[in-house]
Parts: C-alpha cells; sequence; structure tokens
C-alpha cells in the first residue's frame, strides 16, 4: 500500500512534481482533486455510503461555472482589501478554493491585492477531516481553524458562524434529505425561534421560512441569506445548486414558496442558470445554480433572469459514475455572456418579478339543505337522537313537523327558524352539537334548495358585496345583508397571477362567476405564492406524427409479423 502512495507515476502532494530540466512532470493535486478522488472511491467500492441523490461531490466545472457567475459581474469594482468565502456545506472544501483562486485571478487582472479568509461548515467525518487536513498540509493553519465539521455541526441546528456576515457564498446543499432530527432538535415547526428561519416580512413579525422536514435544501440557502453584508458597496453574493424542487415545491404560504417570495420581494434574485441532465457523479436528475445578491445593477432591478444551459455540455469518453457530460471552457463561457448580456434570447429569458408571484384564493358557494317530515324520516332520525342521547330534539322535530307538514321543505332558514320558535316555548335549548346533529341526520344537500343563512348583519349597517360574501336577501319583510355558511364539499380554490390585470375580482368574475354564480371569495384564505417554471418558459413541443406516417409504420409491422403466428404454432 505504501508503495503504491509513494508510486513514482502519482503525486497526491499539493505541489507539482518536476522533471530534471524543471519542467512540470506531475502537476500538483489541490483539495478539489482529492475530493475528486475520494468521491471516485466512495462511489466504486462503498456506494452505499453516497447511494442518495442528495449526498454528491459538485465536478469542478459546475464549479468553476458557480464562481465565475458570482465574481464576474463586479470583476471591475473589486477593491484591495480582505475578503470572507463560506460556505455551509463544504464537503472536501473545493468549491471554497476554487473561489479563492478565481477571485484572486480576477483581482490581479485589474491590479488589485486581495487577501481572502476561508469559512465552512460540513457535517459528514470525512470530508470534513480532506478539507481541514488539505489546509493543514498547506500551512494554513489559520484558514482550518475557520472549517467546523463533524457529526454535531449540523448547519441548520447548530450554526457555526452566527455573528458572520460574508462576502461571498457557494454551496451545494443535500437535496432530498430530511432534516427532522434538525427540526425536533431546534423545537419543532410551533417551537422553532431560529432568527435565520423564522424572520419579519410582509408585515408578518413571524413569517416562517421553514420547509417540510424530508427536504431541507432551502434552509441552507435561507442560511445564507441571513449572513449577507448590508453596509458594504458590494455587499454579499451567492451561487447555490439546487434541485427542480426548490423551483416550484411548497403551497402558497408554506416555507418553500415562502423563501421564494422573501427572496424574489427583496429583489436579490438576479438569475437560475438551468444545468444539463447527468451533470453529476450519482445522480442524473435536473439542477439549477441560483444567482443571487443584494446588490443588484440597475438594469436587473425588479427583475429575474431565467438562462436554460441544458444542451451547452461536452460529452465524455468515458462516464464517471452517472456523470457523462461536462461543461467546456466554451460552454462556461456560453453562460456567462448569456448572464453578462442580460438579453432575451432563445436560452435567455427575463421576467419582471411579480410574472413568479400569484394569490391563492378559496372560493366557497353556500351549502344549500333541504328537510324531509315525513313518517319515515321522523322515525329514522329518532333511531339516531336515541343512539346519540338526544331524545329531548327527536320530540322537537315531531312538533315542528305536526306544524310545518311532511315537505319537502327547501327554504332550511325557514326550518331553523320554525324550530326555534317551538324549542323556545317547549323550554329546550338547541346547542351547536344539536344543530349539528340536525345537519348530519335529517337534512340532506339538494342543490335547489335556498342557500342556508350563517350570519345575518344589521340593515343600513353593511353593505352588500356578493363578490366577497356578503348578499342582499329578503327576510320577511326587509332586505337583510347576510352571509351563507359554505359547503365544504363544493370548495374550490384558484391561483391568480400577481399580474393579473384588475387582480382577484376581475379574475374572479372571468373565470369563475359565469360557471358559478352563487361562489363567493373568501378573503381570510388569500395567500400569496411564488414558483418559478421552467418548462412554462422553455418547453418546445415535438410536432405529432401525420396519420400516414403512423400508417406506413403500421403496414411495415404487419410485413413484418406476417406468417410469423403460423411459424411459432407449427
Amino acid at each position: 500500500m505504501i508503495e503504491k502512495f509513494l508510486s513514482p507515476d502519482i503525486n497526491l502532494s499539493p505541489y507539482p512534481v518536476l522533471n530534471g530540466d524543471g519542467s512540470v512532470k506531475h502537476p500538483g493535486l489541490d483539495n478539489h482533486g482529492m475530493g475528486t478522488i475520494f468521491e471516485e472511491l466512495v462511489r466504486r467500492f462503498n456506494e452505499e455510503n453516497n447511494e442518495e441523490a442528495g449526498e454528491h461531490w459538485t465536478p469542478r466545472d459546475a464549479v468553476k461555472l458557480m464562481a465565475k457567475l458570482v465574481f464576474l459581474p463586479i470583476a471591475d469594482e473589486i477593491e484591495s482589501g480582505t475578503y470572507l468565502l463560506y460556505d455551509g456545506a463544504c464537503g472536501t472544501g473545493g468549491m471554497l478554493t476554487v473561489a479563492e483562486e478565481t477571485l484572486k485571478e480576477f483581482a490581479n487582472a485589474h491590479g488589485k491585492q486581495v487577501a481572502t479568509h476561508l469559512f465552512g461548515q460540513e457535517i459528514n467525518a470525512e470530508t470534513y477531516a480532506i478539507c481541514k487536513a488539505d489546509l493543514l498540509l498547506k500551512g494554513e493553519g489559520d484558514a482550518a481553524d475557520n472549517i467546523i465539521g463533524g457529526p454535531e455541526y449540523s448547519t441548520l441546528s447548530n450554526d457555526a458562524f452566527p455573528s458572520r456576515e460574508f462576502d461571498f457564498m457557494l454551496s451545494n446543499p443535500p437535496y432530498g434529505k430530511s432534516w427532522k432530527s434538525d427540526l425536533d432538535r431546534m423545537g419543532g415547526k410551533s417551537g422553532m425561534k431560529d432568527p435565520r428561519f423564522v424572520i419579519e416580512h410582509a408585515g408578518d413579525p413571524e413569517y416562517s421560512l421553514i420547509t417540510r422536514s424530508s427536504d431541507g435544501q432551502m434552509l441552507f440557502l435561507a442560511n445564507m441569506l441571513s449572513k449577507m453584508k448590508q453596509g458594504t458597496r458590494l455587499g454579499s453574493r451567492i451561487a447555490e445548486v439546487h434541485n427542480g424542487s426548490s423551483l416550484f415545491t411548497g403551497d402558497a404560504g408554506q416555507g418553500e414558496s415562502n423563501i421564494r417570495r422573501w427572496i424574489i420581494e427583496n429583489d436579490w434574485l438576479e438569475a437560475i442558470v438551468a444545468l444539463p441532465l447527468n451533470m453529476f457523479y450519482n445522480t442524473g436528475i435536473a439542477t439549477y445554480i441560483w444567482v443571487l445578491g443584494n446588490r443588484k445593477p440597475e438594469q436587473r432591478k425588479g427583475k429575474v433572469q431565467l438562462i436554460d444551459a441544458t444542451q451547452w455540455f461536452k460529452p465524455l469518453r468515458k462516464n464517471l459514475g452517472k456523470k457523462n457530460c461536462e461543461l467546456s471552457d466554451e460552454d462556461i463561457r456560453r453562460v456567462c455572456d448569456a448572464f453578462l448580456a442580460f438579453e432575451e434570447t432563445e436560452q435567455s429569458q427575463i421576467f419582471p418579478n411579480a410574472a413568479f408571484g400569484y394569490w391563492k384564493v378559496t372560493v366557497e358557494r353556500p351549502l344549500r339543505l333541504r328537510v324531509d317530515l315525513t313518517s319515515e324520516a321522523l322515525s329514522g332520525f329518532r333511531r339516531f337522537a336515541n343512539e346519540a342521547g338526544e331524545v329531548p330534539l327527536a320530540d322537537l322535530i315531531d312538533k315542528v313537523a305536526a306544524s310545518l307538514g311532511p315537505g319537502p321543505h327547501a327554504d332550511y332558514n325557514a326550518f331553523l327558524a320554525e324550530l326555534d320558535s317551538v324549542a323556545e316555548t317547549s323550554g329546550v335549548k338547541l346547542t351547536a352539537r344539536r344543530l349539528k346533529l340536525l345537519q348530519t341526520a335529517l337534512a340532506r344537500k339538494d342543490e335547489t334548495a335556498a342557500p342556508v343563512i350563517m350570519k345575518v348583519h344589521k340593515p343600513g349597517k353593511t353593505q352588500p358585496d356578493s363578490l366577497h360574501g356578503l348578499f342582499a336577501t329578503p327576510v320577511g319583510n326587509k332586505v337583510w345583508v347576510v352571509e351563507y355558511e359554505p359547503d365544504t364539499e363544493l370548495r374550490d380554490t384558484e391561483q391568480v397571477p400577481l399580474m393579473e390585470p384588475g387582480g382577484i375580482e376581475a379574475f374572479f368574475k372571468r373565470e369563475v362567476l359565469p360557471h358559478v354564480p352563487d361562489a363567493w371569495i373568501d378573503d381570510s384564505s388569500i395567500r400569496t405564492g411564488y414558483e418559478i417554471s421552467f418548462t412554462r418558459y422553455f418547453y418546445k413541443p415535438q410536432p405529432l406524427r401525420t396519420l400516414e406516417e403512423i400508417r406506413a409504420d403500421i403496414v411495415a409491422l404487419e410485413r413484418e409479423t406476417d406468417g410469423l403466428l403460423e411459424e411459432i404454432l407449427g
């Protein structure tokens, strides 16, 4: 084993091996290269430890693209000084060191002298050890002190840098990975007090960014956003890799949607780049680079750029696990050019922030009940009342039937008025439980019946507004404003775009009322959500084959199979 490691044919040192004439025989191996070796060993010989799609090493080509997307837009503005770089899921530290090299390269090109401090946190003990050892072996002991890790150092539940702010942040967090154990340690959804994930936004002092416990990837992004510098000229810039679920999972008001809303309404999202499939070593799923900053240039303010780079890649000669392609220097340049140009093309689309937002509105319809007071219905209700211990209620209904007749009674409000009168004279109290029993065991839904009134407003005090559930209805000799009881079985929801001309009411009048004229909007249900759909903007439908082509294929197949059945059957 020692001979293998000392073989002159390989170089596992960070320093180059030179020939006798001083030329480089084997270049030095940086920690990103060592991470690649580690990933390959794990992939080939111990895949059960690294089998989930959310746990993967970020290939160098993707890291180079991320670094350029972070630094290129502000390359001319970098001043001499000290900059802090951070990765909340740093693995072997490759992203940090590539970012550091890129920053220094741009600074030197503009005649600036910069110093960098790297900060990272990693929960996996093995990759954390590689990262720390690399810095120690290179004599960067101070930098090694800023790498914190091990199983007890989860970025979500045990932030190693709670008071730090960073200039540049890059990360590839685990996705599709449960963070339930972290959630439990932080007090659960109801007990969560972490200021990174429970914030103030849109007038809500306890605006929750807490996502589903089955996937915590967007919380890593929220963690980074909490560490942005607010008081510097360049602010902070972020690049983070996510899978497709971060674009659209989570309903309006839920954690994922709330994070997207928080980001977009603060105008931090500059661009999202869709990467080619099969970019990573052990997963072929679609991945996206989110590029964010809190110092948007003027032309980007209020806008988000989507870049479709799924077709910009170079095939590998030999697959590396699932990875069958890479971003060549030319591909990286094309993505960066599209990002910097900030123009509409086939692969680059630009949208106002509000294009991704919507209101989720609950559409209610009235409950309509009919009451039959036939002898059969009364005997059935009495059996039910006996089982429920409500014999006095059954006696009441018998008295109401005697005064109203067998029915059917299509106005449940009139039935209740008579019931209330009889109950008062009989000394029986109509509790909420008894009224619920009547709806359950005696009344029947009937779309031709009158709507059931839930609340009556005093005349002149409230103006009718049928769109919002306030209906003008004759009660006795007067016209009252009433609210109807909603039918939960008919309840529906609509997504209304934030950019809808005329807003929710115009959408409701156009799309809902022509089909269900008795519907109304539940104002208390309105939630604002955000989602981003690459498919909607970049999908190119394939034309269907003509009938002649399909017929030709069928005829050709018939010719091929002609006589085969007889031959098989002997």
